[in-house]
């Protein structure tokens, strides 16, 4: 999954240009645009962590090695990580606003995907998106040592010794 895709499409949810050329988005497809916004930075995480654990190129890795760690991310474990402020301070940040984003987006995607009563305006859905863009920038160009930090700390528990 391409995150850049995931941006543009939700680009074009929010501005109103994938949504038949009426100019004004419905709340679905505002609703869709946070989605995809969040996914955009979940799959920035998990092409992070499969990338930088297995290797980011076809001819250094296994297929199937990578395939495991891109998918050992999970939702609600990557969240509680990038909301345990003690151990996110130890990151630059560029990381610790990612993870921020990341905790927020999440809430606002189950509000998106699951809040029958959950209303989002066009200028709000923009910035989401907008917002995401510029924090997987700034995250894609941090030190690959940090992000590889980063992905070990959203992807494995720590167990004690």
């Amino acid at each position: 999954m391409n995150p850049q895709d995931l941006l543009r499409i939700a680009e074009g949810l929010a501005s109103g240009a994938l949504g038949g050329g009426r100019g004004r988005p419905r709340q679905a497809e505002l609703r869709r645009a946070i989605s995809a916004a969040y996914y955009a930075l979940f799959h920035t995480l998990a092409l992070c962590g499969a990338n930088t654990l297995v290797g980011a190129t076809h001819a250094n890795r296994g297929q199937s090695e990578w395939i495991q760690v891109y998918r050992a991310l999970e939702h609600g474990y990557a969240r509680n990580q990038c909301n345990n402020r003690a151990a996110m301070s130890r990151f630059s940040l560029e990381i610790r606003r990612f993870g921020q984003l990341f905790v927020r987006m999440q809430q606002e995607r189950q509000a998106a995907d699951y809040d029958p009563n959950a209303s989002f305006s066009r200028p709000e859905a923009i910035e989401f998106v907008d917002e995401a863009a510029r924090v997987i920038a700034e995250f894609e160009n941090t030190d690959a040592r940090d992000r590889r930090a980063f992905a070990v700390f959203v992807l494995f528990r720590l167990r004690g010794g």
